[in-house]
């Protein structure tokens, strides 16, 4: 019997869902629990349709109170908690874990929520407690991070005897029709896009300013799209497990209209995370601004084109010859929706957290502490991409372009 709960009933929470319900070889029981059960609910029914009755219960929980969260822990008693809700929830999801004796896994670092600040110390402090514990916490399996990161291993175990420049680049070339709605949660994508960018070199990390650096790159079977350099948690924890990196970068794309969208958002002030008095009742504009802006677990049914995501890596091959590689994945919007019912954003995320905690469940990626993706053996990881929906390819020697 291989048990396990599933935190967070969003996009993410819905392809989560509906990929541990494919392969029932592994999960055999499944609890999807949200702060509204109703959500929960729908989406059990649409997998109970899709997949011959499979049977998914469902819960209320509140993620933000330890006492809800290890009722619940001990009440389903799963082997793995999937935490695909909010990063602000990242750590009381891990006490109530320790507290109630499960395994963890996550998508997303935990960050305060009065300040938009991406860290993995808070995290990384549970190390020694999850040892004591003899439990096993996964940090960051999603795509970016997560796949990144597995990406970044398989090429420094399989490519690369150093490897000195990392530049991971993330590519959302569909179009949802929509004048302005973000991919994922609008809180946490418009604190993440518009805060400073930081990148690694030569030691020590470099702050610029939100979108400073920024230049043309061409993604496969889509082309030339705007990139710019901004901050990705992953980062942190690559170049310190990787220590021969020189340099290490994170670009996204965003089109014109989106960034005088969030200029607009910016100017006005809806993007501020501070409580302010409105008609005598406090409100953070962001988390309004959340509230009328499209749910991006409805993009789904109109978006078109793909995504693609990947590694670009320099450095020297086994027998010290240079070496310049790109790994990638690109991603339906239309094939994930028709598979889940979530666009290719969610998709990618999803996709690797089931892996991740197939993974575990199959015990290779299963050692008491907290551990980032990258420090886990790669290829199961990999093979499974390719059977997933998330199949991966590889160039070598071709001009990187960074």
């Amino acid at each position: 019997m291989s048990k396990i709960l599933i935190i967070g009933a969003g996009g993410v929470g819905t392809v989560v869902a509906h990929k541990v319900a494919q392969n029932p070889e592994v999960f055999t029981d499944i609890i999807l629990a949200s702060r509204t059960q109703s959500k929960c609910d729908a989406i059990a029914e649409a997998i109970g349709t899709r997949y011959g009755n499979k049977k998914i219960r469902t819960a209320r929980v509140d993620a933000d109170q330890v006492p809800d969260l290890v009722r619940l822990f001990n009440e389903y008693k799963p082997e793995l908690v999937i935490n695909v809700a909010l990063p602000y929830q990242d750590l009381t999801i891990m006490d109530a874990c320790l507290e109630a004796g499960v395994n963890y896994l996550d998508t997303a670092n935990y960050e305060p929520k009065d300040e938009a600040k991406f860290e993995y110390k808070w995290q990384w402090a549970y190390q020694d407690k999850f040892k004591k514990a003899g439990l096993t916490a996964i940090l960051g399996c999603g795509f970016d991070p997560g796949a990144s990161g597995v990406f970044t291993a398989y090429a420094a175990k399989h490519h690369f005897s150093e490897m000195h420049y990392l530049d991971i680049v993330d590519c959302n070339a569909g179009d949802h029709g929509k004048a302005f709605a973000t991919n994922f949660n609008p809180e946490i994508n418009i604190r993440e896009v518009t805060q400073k960018g930081k990148y690694w070199e030569n030691g020590r990390w470099v702050t610029t300013e939100p979108h400073e650096i920024h230049q043309s790159l061409h993604y496969p079977h889509i082309g030339p799209r705007e990139s710019y350099v901004i901050y990705h948690e992953e980062l942190e924890s690559l170049v310190k497990n990787f220590p021969t990196l020189k340099r290490a970068r994170f670009w996204m794309t965003f089109g014109q209209e989106y960034l005088t969208h969030l200029r607009v958002i910016q100017n006005i002030g809806m993007a501020r995370i501070d409580p302010i008095l409105y008609n005598g009742v406090e409100i953070v504009p962001i988390q309004f601004l959340k509230a009328v802006l499209p749910d991006p677990g409805e993009l789904g049914e109109n978006y078109t084109g793909q995504t693609s995501i990947g590694c670009r890596i320099k450095g020297l091959d086994p027998s010290g010859k240079p070496l310049s590689y790109y790994i990638y994945n690109n991603c339906s919007h239309e094939a994930a929706y028709k598979e889940t019912g979530a666009q290719g954003v969610s998709y990618t995320t999803g996709v690797p957290a089931m892996i991740g905690a197939m993974m575990f469940m199959k015990g290779l990626w299963k050692k008491p502490g907290v551990f980032n993706v990258e420090e886990f053996d790669p290829d199961p990881f990999m093979e499974q991409m390719n059977k997933q929906g998330l199949p991966w390819h590889e160039i070598f020697n071709e001009n990187l372009e960074v």
